[in-house]
């Protein structure tokens, strides 16, 4: 597999992203319900194209990555979020998405953020591993956050400096 090109999303990308969200959906990662027809188109007023970083191999979309400011408050501009990583299932295991987490910290780097920020579910040690091998660390736990399949699942609070790199 060749090395992805991560980009900005376009507005262009919203069907391919959409599908790509269905596709992925799992209880591992996921505190919503299953999609379910009629679709919500997945750009919105809250999620717009230039949120997403897409990483494309052979020209198609492979996973993507949504960065936002952590809050609005200008206090804590200097924060950036990740609310969401994508991979699909033929790229996993294949770089696709720790290069789409480097390319994050760059532009959040280049947005001027000197800090970023994730939450991911404490039973998603893959996802875990992968932010814990790119230098983040868990800064906080909330314990049975989630009721998910059945069973009480701990919000895990991650983040790390940019300015270490």
């Amino acid at each position: 597999m060749s090395e992805p090109n991560i980009r900005v999303a376009v507005r262009a990308d919203g069907e391919a992203l959409a599908a790509l969200d269905r596709a992925t959906w799992s209880t591992l990662h996921a505190v919503q319900p299953r999609p379910q027809p009629p679709y919500a188109p997945f750009f919105d007023g809250n999620h717009l194209p230039g949120d997403y970083l897409v990483a494309e191999v052979a020209g198609e979309i492979a996973g993507y990555i949504r960065l936002v400011p952590a809050t609005p408050l200008v206090c804590n501009a200097h924060v950036r979020q990740i609310q969401g990583l994508a991979v699909s299932a033929s790229a996993r295991g294949k770089g696709v998405g720790r290069a789409l987490l480097r390319s994050a910290c760059a532009e959040s780097r280049r947005q001027g953020a000197t800090r970023i920020t994730l939450r991911v579910l404490g039973h998603n040690a893959p996802a875990r591993k992968l932010y814990a091998s790119e230098g983040f660390a868990v800064e906080g736990v909330l314990p049975g956050e989630f009721y998910l399949a059945g069973r009480y699942v701990d919000d895990v609070l991650m983040g790390r400096s940019l300015t270490d790199w």
